[in-house]
């Protein structure tokens, strides 16, 4: 039985990083695609995100 308990906590520990990661990418996607709109309610909408981020926006 250990070895079953041992091989759900390593897909668990593995799926909890691929969604870490996936939260992290579509993050950075959407910060980096709102630095580079043209439209002025969506930059400032996210104009101190970016400004945290040292993202140049000016």
């Amino acid at each position: 039985m250990n070895t079953s308990a041992s091989l759900s906590t390593s897909a668990g520990v593995s799926e909890r990083a691929k969604a870490a990661l996936a939260a992290l990418l579509l993050g950075s996607v959407l910060i980096f695609t709102v630095g580079f709109a043209h439209s002025s309610s969506v930059h400032n909408a996210a104009h101190d995100t970016r400004h945290t981020l040292a993202f140049p926006c000016h």
